[in-house]
C-alpha cells in the first residue's frame, strides 16, 4: 500500500537522523533533570501536587517532546520538496491524501514512540501514584500522546502546506508552540495565575494534554484538574479538526507554489 510504503520510508529517514531522534528526547529530559533538581532542591515546592518539582515537569517534558517531534518530522515536507521527492510522490496514480497519509501516521507514530520513551525512562526517579494503576495509566498516557501528536502533526502539515521556507516554518512553529507550552501548566500550576493567564490556559489545547499526562501520572484525584473526560473530548475534536485541515491543503512543489 503506498500509504505503508511512505510511512516506512520516513520511519527509516528518521532513524538515520540520528541527532534528530535523541534531540528530540534527550532535550526534554535534560531540563527534567536539571531544572527539575535544581528547582526541588533550591527551593521549597511543598505546594505541588506531585511532591517534587521534578515529578511535576515529567507531564511537561512528554508534551515537550511531542512539540519538538512534530516539528522535525513536518519539516520532511521541505526536504522532499527540494530534492524532488514530492513532486514524484504527487505524480503517481495514488490521491496526494494517500500520500499526506503516509507522511502523517509516520509523524504521529514517531513523536508518540518518543514520548512515551521519556516518560518511562522518567517513570523510575521520581514517586508516580498511578490513581487508575500504572497499566491503566500508561495507557492514559499513550492515547493522550497519540492524539496530541496528531493535533500536532494536523497543524504542521497545514502550515508546512502553505509555507515556502523551512526557516519559516521553524520560526512559525516555533512562535506559536512556544508560548502554549508555557501557559500550559507544564512548568508550573496555572491556578494561582492572574485571571487572563488562567484564561489563555483554558483555551490552550496543550494545557488538556497536560492535565491528561498529570492525573494519570502522580494526582491522587481529580480535584483542580480539568479531568479526563473533557481532556479527551477537547484532544479528539481539535485532532480531528486539524488533522482534516491538514488532508485538505497539498504541499506546495516549489517556493512559488507550482
Amino acid at each position: 500500500m503506498a500509504w505503508a510504503a511512505l510511512f516506512t520510508r520516513d520511519l527509516r529517514a528518521v532513524s538515520r537522523a540520528r541527532s534528530q531522534l535523541y534531540s528530540s528526547m534527550l532535550t526534554p529530559l535534560l531540563i527534567l533533570v536539571f531544572l527539575g533538581n535544581g528547582v526541588s532542591e533550591g527551593l521549597d515546592p511543598a505546594g505541588l501536587r506531585a511532591g517534587s518539582f521534578t515529578a511535576y515537569l515529567v507531564a511537561g517534558a512528554v508534551v515537550m517532546t511531542s512539540v519538538f517531534s512534530s516539528t522535525f518530522t513536518s519539516a520532511s515536507f521541505y526536504r522532499d520538496r527540494d530534492t524532488g521527492m514530492l513532486r514524484v510522490f504527487l505524480s503517481s496514480p495514488h490521491s496526494p491524501k494517500v500520500i499526506l497519509l503516509g507522511k502523517s501516521l509516520a509523524g504521529v507514530f514517531i513523536g508518540a514512540v518518543q514520548s512515551i520513551v521519556v516518560l518511562l525512562v522518567a517513570a523510575p526517579f521520581v514517586d508516580f501514584s498511578w490513581q487508575y494503576g500504572i497499566a491503566q495509566g500508561i495507557l492514559i498516557a499513550l492515547a493522550t500522546v497519540v492524539l496530541l501528536n496528531v493535533i500536532l502533526g494536523g497543524l504542521g502539515q497545514a502550515l508546512a502546506s502553505r509555507i515556502q521556507t523551512m526557516q519559516g516554518f521553524h520560526l512559525l512553529m516555533n512562535l506559536a508552540l512556544f508560548p502554549l507550552l508555557f501557559f500550559s501548566g507544564a512548568f508550573y500550576p496555572v491556578e494561582n495565575l492572574p485571571t487572563w493567564l488562567k484564561g489563555l490556559a483554558r483555551v490552550n489545547p496543550l494545557s488538556y494534554a497536560v492535565d491528561a499526562l498529570q492525573l494519570a501520572a502522580y494526582a491522587e484525584d481529580s480535584s483542580g484538574f480539568f479531568g479526563l473526560w473533557l481532556d479527551f473530548l477537547v484532544m479528539i475534536v481539535l485532532a480531528a479538526a486539524l488533522y482534516l485541515l491538514g488532508f485538505t491543503r497539498t504541499p506546495r512543489l516549489t517556493w512559488s507554489g507550482k
